[in-house]
C-alpha cells in the first residue's frame, strides 16, 4: 500500500488515506464508532422528549409555575443554545480536530443537564437549558464530521440516517422515564421532573468512557499536515477490520495531493459557502429550515396539544410519545438504505413531499375536530415515518457536500441558520397558538409547516447533489488539494 509521499513544494504530499478508508467492508470497528459517537442523537432525543413530557409538571411546579408560553420559551432557549454551541464548537472542531471537541462538548452537556434538575426558578431553568443545548449543538458538528469521515462511502447514507434516527431511541427512553417519574403514585412530581434530567448526565458519563478509543479522523489529520499519524491510524483500522473478518481489498487506489494547512480562514469558509458552492448552500438551508420548523413546532408542543385539546393527564403523555418515537426511528432505519440505492435526490424529495402532504391531511382532521388523542398520535406517526428520514437527510446533505476543511463549520452554519429560521421561533409560536385555544390558529401553523416541506421537496428534486456511494473527496474537492 502507498504511504504519504512528500512532493515538491512546501507542505505538499500525496496520500491514499481516504481511498483506504472507503475500500473497507463493514466491520465491528465501524459498529463501535457508530455506537460511541452516534449516541449524541439519543441524548438530544432524550432532552427534547423530557422537555415536552414534563410540560405539565413544569406548569404545576411551585418553583417554576410555567405558563404554556413559558414551556415554548424553554424549548426556544434550548434551541438558541444549540445554535450558539454549534457555531462556536464547529469552528473549534475544524481548527482543533474532531476528537478533542467531542469530549469537550459532551462534558458541557453533561454538567448543564444535571444542573437543569437543580433549577430554582424560571431564569435558571432557561439558562441551564441554553447551556445543555450548547453542548448538544457542539456535539452535532464534531460527531457528524467524524462519522462521515470514518464510514466507507457505500454505507454512508444508510449509516447517517440510522444514526440521526436514533434521536427517537432517546425519545422513547425519555417517554418511559416520564411515565415513571411523573406518576404521583410513585414519586412526587416536583422531584420527578428534576430527576428526569439526571438520566442524560448518567448516560453522558458512560459515553465518555466509550469514546476513549475512538481515533482522530485521518482525513482531518492529512489536511493538517500530520500524514504519518493518519497512516498509523488507518493501518490500525485496517488491522481491526481484518481481525474481525472484514475485507480490505488490495485494489488500485487513488491518491490525493494535499497542501497541508494549520487552519482554514473564515474568509475562505464564507467564500466557499456563498460563492463556490452557493447552490449547495441554498439547498442545505432549504432542507434544514423546513425540517427544523416542522419538528420543533410539533414535538416541543406535543404534550401541550394532548393536554389542552384532548385533556390527557401530564403523567400519561409518555404513553403517546412512545409509539410516535418508535415510528420515527423505523422510518430512517427502513428507508435509509434506499438513499444509497435509489439515490439522494429522489429519496430526499420523496420523503419531504410525502410528509408535507400527510401533515396537511392530519392538520385538516384536527381542525375539523375529527381526531382523538389516539388517532392524532396515529396521524403524526404516519407523518413522521417519512419526516424523520427527511430530516436526517438534511443533516446528511450538509455534512457530505462540502469540503473536509470546513465540514464541521458548514454543519454548524446550516444547523444554526436552519434552526434559527425554522426552529427557534417555532416552539414559542406554537405555544402561543395553542394557548389561544383556537383550532384554526393551530391548523394555520400546520399548513405553514407543510408548505415549507413541500417547497423543500421541489428544491431537492431539482438541485440536490447526487452524492450516493461517492468518496467525500469526489463529492467536494478539498480546498487544500494541490493542483
Amino acid at each position: 500500500m502507498q504511504r504519504a509521499i512528500p512532493l515538491s513544494g512546501q507542505g505538499v504530499f500525496s496520500s491514499d488515506v481516504p481511498a483506504r478508508l472507503d475500500r473497507l467492508t463493514w466491520a465491528r470497528f465501524h459498529t463501535l464508532v457508530v455506537i460511541a459517537l452516534g449516541v449524541t442523537w439519543i441524548l438530544d432525543g432524550l432532552e427534547v422528549t423530557l422537555a415536552g413530557s414534563i410540560a405539565g409538571a413544569l406548569k404545576a411546579s411551585p418553583a417554576l409555575a410555567f405558563s404554556d408560553q413559558d414551556v415554548g420559551l424553554a424549548g426556544s432557549a434550548y434551541l438558541i443554545g444549540a445554535v450558539s454551541g454549534s457555531l462556536f464548537f464547529g469552528w473549534l472542531t475544524d481548527r482543533l480536530g474532531r476528537k478533542k471537541l467531542f469530549f469537550i462538548t459532551l462534558t458541557v452537556y453533561l454538567l448543564a443537564t444535571a444542573a437543569t434538575g437543580l433549577s430554582w426558578n424560571a431564569g435558571t431553568f432557561f439558562l441551564f437549558r441554553f447551556l445543555t443545548g450548547a453542548g448538544i449543538g457542539g456535539e452535532y458538528t464534531a460527531i457528524n464530521s467524524a462519522i462521515q469521515e470514518l464510514v466507507p462511502a457505500r454505507y454512508r447514507g444508510a449509516t447517517d440516517l440510522a444514526i440521526n434516527g436514533s434521536f427517537w431511541v432517546g425519545a422513547a427512553i425519555g417517554a418511559l422515564a416520564a411515565i415513571v417519574l411523573l406518576d404521583p403514585k410513585l414519586i412526587n412530581p416536583e422531584l420527578g421532573w428534576r430527576l428526569a434530567f439526571l438520566i442524560g448526565a448518567a448516560i453522558g458519563l458512560v459515553i465518555i468512557l466509550m469514546r476513549m478509543w475512538i481515533p482522530e479522523s485521518p482525513r482531518w489529520l492529512i489536511i493538517h499536515g500530520r500524514p504519518e499519524e493518519a497512516e498509523r491510524i488507518v493501518s490500525d483500522i485496517e488491522a481491526r477490520v481484518k481481525a474481525g473478518g472484514g475485507i480490505a481489498p488490495p485494489d488500485a487506489m487513488r491518491s490525493i495531493r494535499i497542501r497541508s494547512r494549520s487552519h482554514t480562514p473564515l474568509r475562505q469558509v464564507f467564500d466557499t459557502l456563498l460563492k463556490k458552492h452557493l447552490q449547495r448552500t441554498l439547498v442545505g438551508l432549504t432542507l434544514m429550515a423546513s425540517q427544523a420548523f416542522l419538528y420543533n413546532a410539533i414535538f416541543f408542543t406535543y404534550a401541550l396539544i394532548l393536554t389542552e385539546f384532548f385533556h390527557v393527564a401530564s403523567q400519561s403523555i409518555g404513553w403517546y410519545i412512545l409509539p410516535f418515537a418508535v415510528t420515527n426511528f423505523l422510518g430512517p432505519l427502513l428507508l435509509g438504505p434506499l438513499f444509497d440505492s435509489y439515490g439522494r435526490r429522489f429519496m430526499i424529495s420523496l420523503t419531504y413531499a410525502v410528509s408535507g402532504a400527510l401533515l396537511l391531511a392530519s392538520g385538516a382532521l384536527f381542525f375539523a375536530d375529527l381526531l382523538t388523542a389516539t388517532t392524532i398520535t396515529l396521524a403524526w406517526m404516519a407523518v413522521f415515518f417519512f419526516a424523520s428520514p427527511a430530516a436526517s437527510s438534511a443533516y446528511l446533505t450538509v455534512s457530505e457536500t462540502f469540503p473536509v476543511e470546513i465540514r464541521a463549520m458548514a454543519i454548524a452554519a446550516f444547523y444554526a441558520i436552519g434552526t434559527g429560521i425554522g426552529g427557534v421561533a417555532a416552539p414559542a409560536l406554537f405555544g402561543a397558538l395553542i394557548q389561544s385555544g383556537s383550532r384554526s390558529s393551530v391548523f394555520a401553523g400546520y399548513v405553514f409547516a407543510a408548505v415549507l416541506m413541500l417547497g423543500a421537496a421541489l428544491v431537492a428534486a431539482l438541485f440536490a447533489v447526487k452524492a450516493e456511494r461517492r468518496p467525500l473527496e469526489d463529492v467536494a474537492t478539498p480546498l487544500s488539494a494541490a493542483e
